[in-house]
């Protein structure tokens, strides 16, 4: 498996994982063993034996519940926590919803509508995922100040 992940060793402690095929269809199913190396993660599934069955999971998406997510330290967030959040200025203008994360070298930007929002303080003042609100405060030129 590629690893989509910050934290690649947690599969080694996996027990289980939801898979979803190609076809959208959604199998749950028991890791047997897993181990990182250099290359990706090399995981073998309970009912999963030989390569025809290697094969049918070819392409598959690997989730697990958020529940066992790795914890992350404080103002940081899952990717799938940000996408839908709606957006306002600190001005109460409603800017939409986040409908993707781009993950820069530098930093994450959010894209909500038209706009595009670094992920740093300076412009992102308040996560709540409570309220599925994030407060921003937009530059200058975008506020009409200029």
């Amino acid at each position: 498996m590629r690893p989509e992940t910050d934290f690649p060793e947690r599969f080694a402690r996996l027990e289980q994982v939801c898979l979803e095929l190609r076809g959208g269809e959604e199998r749950r199913v028991r890791v047997t063993r897993a181990r990182v190396t250099p290359k990706g993660v090399l995981a073998q599934f309970e009912g999963c034996d030989g390569l025809a069955g290697a094969e049918e999971l070819r392409g598959a998406w690997v989730k697990v519940r958020p529940s066992m997510a790795a914890p992350l330290p404080e103002g940081s967030y899952y990717v799938h926590q940000i996408v839908g959040l709606r957006v306002v200025t600190t001005d109460g203008r409603d800017l939409g919803e986040v409908t993707e994360v781009i993950q820069t070298a530098a930093n994450d930007v959010y894209v909500v509508g038209e706009a595009m929002i670094p992920a740093v303080r300076e412009f992102v003042r308040e996560i709540s995922l409570e309220k599925g609100v994030m407060v921003v405060e937009m530059p200058a030129e975008d506020r009409g100040d200029a």
